[in-house]
Order: C-alpha cells, then structure tokens, then sequence
C-alpha cells in the first residue's frame, strides 16, 4: 500500500509507503533527529534504539512519508497484521510506536498523514481500535491525536520503562474505527 496525498493546504505532496532496506539508515537519521529535538536527556541506548531500523523491520512494519523531491520527512513503526508492538494493544487493536517527524518538517502536515495511514491500515486490517502511547511533553502530538478523533484512555497508562531503569509516565490514546 502506497498512499501519495497532499497533508494539508500548505504541505507538499507526500508518498507513504514501506521503507527500503538501503534507506535505512536515512529513516534512522530522521527518527533520532525528531526525538532529540522533542526530547530533553536521550540516553545513548535509547537513541540506538530508535536508530535500528532494521530491528524495527524484523519486528513490524516501518513506513516513511516523503515529500515531493524524494526525501524521508516521516516515519513510523506498525506491527504486521495480527501482532502486537506493545503491552497497550489488546485483542482487535492496531498499535503503532515512534512516529516521528524530522523538525524541518513540522507543522506541514505529515504526522497527520502519517496518522491517517496507521487508521487506514488498522481499517484495512479489520481492526476495532489503534492504540499509541506518547510521552507527556508531546503536547503538540497529543493535540494532533485528540483533533484527529483519539481519546485519552487513562485507565490504561502506567509508568512504562524504556531502559532498564528507566520509567516514563507514557499517555495512551485510542481512536475509535
């Protein structure tokens, strides 16, 4: 599934489709780039983490929005149909982790996209619900989210470590299909 739309009255046209395995490294590029600039205090395992691609790949499916000349502005981990990424999802939902938006990119409407595409496939797939978690100084993601149609499912978050040690109080929202 190739999806090429425009993301917004002021964006450029994107394409979102599967990433290559020789554009790997420029996925992980984009990711970590997108993190540090959200994120305060990224640990050197952490920023390993979202640099491996290749494990993502092995482990789900990592899709990328790029623009019209070519370059990744997007990215985004889903699991491949019929599994799970997280300890969040359940039975008849789609979670998704890491989308990430390179900072130069911003504000031009590719998350949105890159969100509609994860609801598009979780419809595809015949699920009930997509399910995320986002980090709480991801104020502008979790507005995005609640325009788009999620909801805060509070009952649901928890401390979650992400390194061994390492707790973050994730926020969980789910969208409705």
């Amino acid at each position: 599934m190739t999806t090429p739309l425009h993301a917004g009255p002021d964006a450029p046209e994107l394409t979102i489709r599967p990433v290559a395995s020789d554009e790997h490294a420029e996925a992980a590029r984009v990711t970590v780039e997108a993190y540090r600039h959200s994120y305060d205090g990224l640990t050197d395992g952490y920023v390993a983490s979202l640099a491996d691609v290749a494990g993502r790949v092995a482990h789900g499916e990592v899709w990328v929005a790029v623009d019209a000349a070519g370059r990744i502005v997007g990215t985004v981990w889903v699991p491949r149909p019929g599994e799970r990424l997280s300890e969040l999802a359940r039975e008849g939902e789609l979670d998704f982790r890491q989308l990430a938006v390179h900072p130069s990119a911003r504000g031009r409407g590719v998350g949105e996209a890159l969100t509609r595409h994860v609801v598009a496939l979780a419809r595809s797939r015949g699920a009930e619900r997509v399910v995320m978690n986002s980090g709480p100084e991801m104020l502008g993601a979790h507005a995005l989210y609640l325009k788009l149609g999620f909801r805060r499912l509070t009952e649901r978050e928890r401390p979650v470590e992400v390194e061994p040690g390492r707790f973050i109080d994730l926020r969980a929202f789910g969208f409705e299909l």
